[in-house]
């Protein structure tokens, strides 16, 4: 798939019949042929550097659909983006122009040209929307670490995993993510939606429960989130308000706790999990219900290519993005072409197993623990819905692991005492792991923090 923009993509059988939903009002997508979500102020922005200061998704939704093949790069900023970072992601971007909608993000001004405020209100659109730049996509990494790395995509490259897809009919799936569209995973199930039909759009600070109405009073068909959105939604209790007929899970290391429990909560539904980054794109999707990959995946012939080098796994592949964007930036890719995911595998039976980020290991007396590893044991337990291992000093081996665990509501019988469920999890981990990879404490807590993009808050090593 190689769309001169989105919007002619997405409009090349005939005008699309879906609907973007917002948390207030919902958006035929038909209704951008001949009407515009930004004041009619398109036309200024053409061949511009933009940067997307947006807050409300479905704003934003707007006029990434509309930009696409105006603007000459889009920068997409998610809600999260601190204050701080702002003047160096407009350096990077080389920006003259920003969207901004009522309420903004971040609060400080940005120092560019051009500003266009954008919203939710369709006008008539004064001259008609053409295609004249194949606009870069660039979005921002976690920034977990620091300042966040600016990763410039093309419109080929976001849309790759679609290519081998069949077309639904027009109007048929109801799509929606847990994520913000402008992360990664969440743009790339916007792709998935706009093509084949409608998406509901969560937003910012939103209950699940509320989340979850929405989306069932849609008729959701399809949804994704990380693992920790997911056990989130099976702790609220709202987990059963939506029937979907397949659920994607990504962004994290998905369990065989978490797969279990989702299978149990749909069981009419495909549960599946696939590995992607902002950097290497969609990689695979497994749909067997089980954790980790098939080892045959390793060296097969086909457009995404992987290989293990350094216990790591890197990716070839026509998703992959072009380079990171900015002075000084280091390269994105190998010579040969593959991008280091930084994700360890081990094998096993068959199959791999991702242990972790190559700096989030635990040094136990020289050691090494994969906090993923461990919190998989734990999660296993069905009284337990999420569980965090991170390392306490320790005078002799330098660390000890521990864990912190967040409860299940329901998890078959009377709950146990804390004092028996801490015992249980101490022994099934000595049953299934290394002496050295043992929490040495385990704490019963009320819940753990998870960032705005999904994932489990982990401590800097």
């Amino acid at each position: 798939m190689t769309p001169g923009s989105l919007w002619e993509s997405i409009t090349a059988a005939g005008a699309p019949r879906g609907r973007l939903h917002g948390a207030r009002t919902a958006i035929d997508l038909a209704d951008l042929t001949h009407r515009t979500s930004l004041g009619g102020r398109l036309g200024e922005l053409e061949g511009c550097s933009v940067v997307l200061l947006i807050r409300n998704q479905l704003a934003a939704a707007l006029t990434m659909l509309e930009l696409d093949g105006v603007a000459a790069r889009m920068v997409l900023c998610p809600p999260d983006l601190a204050a701080q970072h702002l003047p160096g992601v407009l350096r990077d971007a080389a920006a003259d122009a920003c969207v901004r909608d009522a309420e903004g993000l971040p609060a400080a001004t940005p120092d560019v040209p051009l500003t266009v405020t954008a919203g939710t209100q369709l006008l008539p659109m004064p001259v008609p929307r053409r295609a004249r730049h194949a606009t870069e996509w660039v979005l921002l990494t976690s920034g977990t670490t620091g300042a966040p790395k600016l990763v410039e995509h093309s419109l080929a490259s976001l849309t790759s995993a679609l290519a081998d897809q069949p077309r639904p009919a027009p109007g048929s799936i109801v799509w929606s993510t847990f994520y913000d569209i402008r992360r990664y995973g969440g743009l790339a199930i916007f792709m998935r939606a706009v093509h084949a039909g409608s998406l509901v759009l969560s937003e910012a600070a939103e209950p699940v429960v509320d989340f979850l109405g929405r989306a069932a009073a849609t008729g959701v068909t399809h949804i994704s989130g990380t693992p920790s959105h997911w056990r989130g939604a099976m702790m609220s209790g709202a987990a059963a308000t939506i029937d979907p007929q397949y659920v994607r899970l990504s962004g994290e290391i998905a369990d065989q706790g978490v797969l279990d429990a989702l299978r149990a909560t749909y069981p009419k539904a495909v549960v599946a999990h696939a590995f992607a980054s902002t950097e290497a794109g969609v990689v695979f999707e497994v749909r067997d219900g089980l954790a980790g990959f098939p080892s045959s995946l390793i060296g097969a012939a086909g457009p995404v290519e992987l290989m293990i080098s350094d216990e790591t796994l890197h990716i070839r592949s026509p998703g992959t993005a072009r380079r990171y964007l900015g002075e000084g930036a280091p390269a994105l890719r190998g010579p040969d072409g593959f991008v280091d995911s930084g994700d360890r595998l081990e094998e096993r039976a068959g199959r791999y197993h991702f242990m972790g980020r190559r700096g989030g290991v635990i040094n136990v007396g020289g050691l090494k623990v994969h906090p993923e590893e461990v919190e998989a044991v734990i999660n296993a337990h069905p009284w337990v819905r999420m569980s965090l291992v991170r390392a306490r000093r320790n005078a002799i081996t330098g660390a000890v692991v521990t864990a912190d665990v967040v409860l299940a509501e329901q998890g078959g019988g009377a709950r146990p005492a804390a004092e028996t469920l801490t015992r249980e999890l101490t022994e099934s981990c000595r049953r299934a792991l290394s002496p050295h990879k043992v929490p040495a404490m385990i704490r019963i807590v009320p819940t753990l923090e998870v960032s705005p993009s999904g994932k489990l808050v982990r401590p800097l090593a």
